[in-house]
């Protein structure tokens, strides 16, 4: 079993990918991860529409998950763009 999947671990695997596309987080070993911007952006744009999709039906410790989640995003993509 790959452990239960619920609303958070759905957030934070997709923040994942979207530092793993900026290049802020190492590659597991042996595995080559390009710096992805683009990519990066639209998973960002993903979990944006998720928030505006589900507002009013996530729990307060979801809201709060999304809200951080997508701050720190944001900012981390800002870092990234400039180089």
């Amino acid at each position: 079993s790959t452990g239960d999947i619920n609303f958070s671990s759905f957030v934070m695997s997709l923040a994942t990918q979207a530092l793993m596309q900026m290049g802020q987080l190492e590659s597991p070993p042996g595995v080559e991860v390009p710096v992805d911007l683009a990519g990066a952006q639209q998973t960002i744009d993903i979990l944006a529409m998720m928030q505006q999709k589900t507002n009013g039906n996530l729990d307060q410790s979801e809201e709060h998950l999304m809200e951080e989640v997508l701050h720190s995003l944001r900012m981390a993509y800002v870092r990234s763009a400039k180089g």
